[in-house]
């Protein structure tokens, strides 16, 4: 390893010690002004504020302490409502977070630009200093990097230990996010700034997520700059990232309108159509009209109609995020996807029910929005909460994200996303674009099956010079650009003849992968 590459790895590291050490540094203390700020609802602050009381001005040195017994006083206070049979005035907001972020003090909370400056500053230009020195000074293309011996890249004990990590982090961000209030409160300058509002613990994600893709896309560039598809689409997802999912929804904010990310599509984004959603938009005036129907449009008219000439990969690998962190976070795992033919038939079902699910619920919730009749009666809250829960924030979030170091980096787009469905049904079907081989010039070196993230064996196609048309497929064109020989292309072009090629015989049954 270089200097430039161990001065980077220290930086790195150095950031990443200094915030570990920050998510416990803080002491917590409440007072009657910190309940105030925390519960603005009068009528739930009339009801909580007698059970807070007890606990103003004690000292607690840990959030632990403080969480628990905060949650203790606010869930005694809804027991006694349920005892007494008043429903209607059970608190279902969920104030610990914030009475947990405003009662914190210290030495982090004083200076929150500085520490904001010194971990994420030190772990951007590690990052840079790595990536610029490892790949930056090896010739243009792909070498034999070890990725299949390497501890973080090979299920190692360096890979475990990232993939608890991830994991963990996520089940905090959805479920317990006031543990991570003191790194919440460090993005709290730049969100100000950005919308004039106090961090949430999902602009703190957006910090990370969008700083992950700018960092680790330069060195996705680095890596692959010997192809000039590979620098543009990392380009691309490193703009849309930075512009249409951080910077353009928190000005809206700022501009006192809904926050909204413009590329975002249903059904990746599940909640377009709720109920509180729609009101929102609605009560926006014109701009949230448009919002509106510029959400409507996305779905009816530009997913079918580019992707018939483009295929999913105008979405999946030039504009989405969660693509874009596979692409970036996930680039070093792209090795360890299945592709065995068992965990292709698992992929059709998990995916496509996903899709069904999230159709099924919509209709639900859109049938109940316009109309008198309530389909499931009370259960459409509890449909989409366990759609949220299960499939929003369990597989989006935790698995798609915390199990690239065991399975990939694209398990979430593979199995579990449903825009990825809606985009792979139409370029299996109805779409222009496949990936044409040259099988007289394939040598079987197998490089492009190894780093193919969505678990398709290409070298089976390579081999017998057939196309590529997958639903599966989100055009990334790693496999060309690993390919020594130039035997793979990516092409828009007639849709007849894309499946001609014979079928696969399996025992005594005729299947095709092709779908």
């Amino acid at each position: 390893m270089a200097a430039p590459e161990k001065i980077g790895l220290g930086l790195f590291v150095a950031a990443l010690a200094v915030f570990l050490w920050a998510f416990g540094t803080s002491s917590y203390r409440l007072t009657p002004e910190v309940v105030r700020q925390s519960i603005p609802d009068t009528a739930h602050y009339a009801r909580l504020e007698p059970a807070l009381r007890p606990l103003l001005g004690k000292q607690y040195p840990s959030n632990f302490a403080f969480v628990g017994d905060v949650k203790g006083a606010i869930n005694r206070v809804n027991d006694r409502l349920e005892d007494q049979g008043q429903w209607d005035q059970v608190i279902y907001n969920d104030y610990t977070f914030p009475l947990t972020k405003n009662a914190g003090s210290g030495i982090l909370i004083r200076n929150p630009w500085l520490w904001f400056s010194l971990i994420f500053g030190l772990a951007v230009a590690g990052g840079l200093l790595y990536a610029g020195s490892r790949y930056g000074r090896q010739p243009a293309g792909i070498h034999n990097n070890g990725i299949f011996f390497r501890s973080l890249t090979a299920r190692g004990w360096l890979g475990i230990g990232l993939g608890v990590f991830l994991i963990g982090f996520y089940v905090l961000l959805y479920w317990f996010p006031e543990y991570i209030t003191n790194w919440v409160v460090l993005a709290d300058p730049l969100s100000r700034a950005l919308s004039g509002n106090p961090a949430s613990q999902w602009f703190l994600y957006g910090v990370l997520y969008t700083l992950v893709i700018l960092v680790l896309g330069v060195r996705m560039i680095l890596k692959y700059r010997h192809s000039r598809y590979q620098m543009l689409r990392t380009g691309s997802v490193m703009f849309f990232q930075t512009a249409f999912a951080f910077l353009i929804p928190e000005i809206l904010v700022l501009l006192h309108q809904p926050w909204y990310d413009f590329k975002n599509i249903w059904p990746l984004d599940y909640d377009f159509f709720y109920s509180y959603n729609l009101d929102q938009l609605v009560q926006s005036g014109s701009f949230g009209l448009f919002m509106l129907m510029w959400g409507i449009l996305l779905i009816v008219v530009a997913v079918p109609v580019i992707t018939y000439f483009y295929g999913k990969r105008w979405y999946c690998s030039w504009v989405c995020g969660c693509g874009g962190l596979a692409e970036t976070l996930g680039d070093p795992y792209r090795q360890l996807s299945d592709k065995s033919l068992k965990a292709w038939k698992v992929e059709r079902w998990t995916v496509h029910g996903v899709l069904v699910f999230a159709v099924l619920m919509t209709v639900i919730t859109l049938v109940n929005y316009f109309s008198d009749y309530q389909l499931l009666g009370g259960l459409t809250g509890g449909v989409q909460k366990t759609y949220g829960f299960v499939i929003g924030a369990g597989f989006a979030g935790v698995v798609g994200t915390g199990f690239y170091p065991f399975m990939g980096s694209r398990v979430w787009c593979r199995f579990g996303c449903p825009l990825a469905a809606y985009l792979g049904l139409v370029q299996r079907f109805k779409s222009r674009f496949r990936i044409t081989t040259n099988g007289g010039q394939c040598i079987s070196c197998g490089n492009c099956s190894t780093y193919c993230e969505m678990g398709i064996d290409v070298r089976w196609y390579a081999q017998r010079g057939q196309n590529i048309v997958r639903s599966s497929c989100v055009g990334c064109g790693i496999c060309s650009a690993v390919c020594p020989r130039g035997v793979l292309k990516l092409e828009n072009g007639p849709g007849a003849g894309r499946t001609d090629a014979p079928p696969i015989l399996i025992g005594s049954t005729s299947v095709r992968l092709n779908d």
